[in-house]
């Protein structure tokens, strides 16, 4: 464990905007006081850049396992509904220990990407033949305990996945191991809650698979059981999922979920990849988020979000790693901003306005909306901010990619010129969990990751 004095930096991001000598203060993991235009005292700890670290609003850590392992075309066209069948394949080898090692690299990757908080949106509830554990929070433990053991600030998502279709029809054999009715799931949310109770800053929401998942009763049941925490979804992620949700009810999956559910700010609809300009306008009304998770979204053949509808309604859009194929911060934002440009034939798409950082207008968007659709209303600050978290990352002073940068020059360097070898320190809760871009039991959590993977792949 790496004890925190007082975090000096040349420079910082801080909600105002960027700031010259900046002296953070802690206690018990929160930012006490935030000085700038300082010099460092004795006893600081010096360092160069400092931003704030993201949220990472969508991450099924699990399948960080099957990154690389779906890359070989089929006999007929390749889609998300043959992946997710290799992906029901991986699943059925994994257990209790192999989840929690699995998880644990990812969580691990993603600290030293620029993530230190997940929202582990987490649907595996079952054993391996479909049979519920003695304890119903027995994966949620196992989550809980990689969290602990890596550092990342955790928001558990237990999520019931009822139904194989829409209107509640029967689930495949290989669902076994998702499926709950909502009796069962409120058990599971209890024990899920009980989980986490004694990792710091872990929170615990809600979350419904997905339209085709849940009947209207359950989706409402769902709610209830939040008690005013986060609720998340997956929606209008793909086009038959879209034509399947018109033929059921005769509207398009957001535009049902806007006229039968109370949609409000502690919703985080996830991909939304085909939502309409008026769908994303009820969105943006409502205040919910739209989770994003571009490079999964690529890999998967999804379609391209509609940001600048988004964005043109106010709307406010927060970024996961969803599969975990690739974990990097940069990238996702990277990806977005390209996406966008790839569609419409233009640059800085996403910029807020003429002259304005990309990167910046990014990065900005990306923290406040995911930490929004992380923590309930009320929750504090986000940011380097007093009575936040002291969630930071250091970037690499001296990084060729930063030669000559101040300022939102920074950003722009680090997600359109950059990766994560840019990211030197980071901290979560006031403790140095990564060093050198590495985080600080990296050797040990791999070698165990390498233990489950060969089990589940013998």
């Amino acid at each position: 464990m790496y004890a925190m004095g007082s975090l000096w930096f040349e420079s910082a991001l801080l909600p105002t905007g960027w700031a010259r000598d900046v002296r953070l203060t802690a206690a018990d993991g929160r930012i006490e006081r935030v000085l700038a235009g300082v010099p460092p005292a004795d006893g600081d700890e010096r360092h160069g850049v400092a931003v704030p670290g993201l949220p990472n609003l969508h991450s099924h850590a699990f399948q960080r396992g099957l990154a690389g392992l779906t890359e070989r075309r089929g006999s007929d066209a390749d889609s998300f509904w043959t992946w997710r069948e290799l992906m029901y394949r991986f699943l059925e080898r994994v257990g209790p220990e192999e989840l929690e090692a699995l998880a644990a690299l990812a969580f691990a990757e993603m600290l030293e990407a620029g993530f230190t908080r997940v929202g582990e949106f987490h649907y595996l509830h079952h054993d391996r033949d479909g049979g519920p554990f003695a304890d119903p929070g027995e994966l949620a433990v196992r989550l809980a305990a990689a969290a602990g053991r890596t550092g990342i600030g955790l928001t558990l998502l237990p999520t019931l996945y009822a139904h194989g279709g829409f209107g509640g029809a029967p689930a495949a054999e290989r669902q076994r191991r998702f499926i709950n009715d909502p009796e069962r799931f409120a058990r599971i949310l209890e024990a899920s809650r009980s989980a986490v109770s004694a990792l710091p800053g872990a929170s615990v929401g809600v979350a419904a698979h997905s339209l085709r998942a849940v009947t209207p009763p359950e989706l409402a049941a769902v709610v209830a059981l939040a008690r005013g925490s986060v609720v998340h979804i997956h929606i209008a992620e793909q086009l038959r999922e879209v034509d399947d949700c018109l033929a059921w009810s005769g509207r398009r999956p957001v535009q049902w979920l806007l006229e039968n559910a109370p949609v409000d700010e502690r919703w985080c609809l996830v991909h939304a990849t085909h939502a309409t300009p008026a769908e994303l306008q009820g969105l943006a009304a409502r205040g919910a988020v739209v989770g994003l998770c571009p490079v999964t979204e690529s890999s998967l053949g999804d379609g391209i979000f509609p940001a600048t509808a988004l964005l043109s309604a106010g709307g406010r859009f927060g970024l996961g790693t969803d599969s975990n194929i690739r974990i990097d911060a940069a990238e996702e934002l990277r990806t977005l901003e390209y996406s966008q440009r790839l569609a419409q034939r233009a640059r800085n798409v996403l910029a807020t306005a003429p002259g304005a950082s990309t990167g910046r207008s990014l990065f900005d968007a990306a923290l406040a909306g995911g930490s929004q659709a992380l923590h309930p209303p009320g929750s504090g600050p986000a940011g380097l901010a007093s009575g936040a978290s002291l969630d930071v990352v250091s970037l690499v002073r001296d990084h060729p990619s930063l030669v000559g940068r101040q300022g939102d020059p920074v950003l722009d360097s680090w997600i359109f010129a950059g990766d994560r070898g840019l990211i030197d320190c980071v901290w979560r809760a006031g403790v140095r969990l990564v060093s050198g871009g590495r985080h600080r039991d990296r050797e040990a959590i791999e070698r165990r990751y390498a233990h489950a993977l060969r089990t589940v792949l013998a």
